[in-house]
């Protein structure tokens, strides 16, 4: 997500505190609110994926492998 459209969230706020927005700008913020928080999860999901566990018997769990989230699987 671009900084534009963070930006455009945050004009969306402030807004809708200060005098109320309209049903098309409800709509946009629902949109934009929707799109950045795929995007969080999707960069948190990739942060995940490269996540691996030392067991205490030595071994190495790769945490992306282990659940099907790692591209190749």
């Amino acid at each position: 997500m671009d900084e534009n459209k963070i930006k455009r969230i945050n004009e969306l706020y402030h807004k809708s505190k200060a005098e109320g927005l309209t049903d098309a700008e409800k709509k946009e913020q629902q949109l934009l609110r929707q799109e950045y928080i795929a995007s969080v999860r999707e960069n948190l999901r990739g942060q995940l994926n490269n996540i691996s566990i030392q067991e205490k018997d030595g071994s190495v769990t790769d945490l992306g492998k282990k659940y099907g989230r790692k591209k190749g699987n």
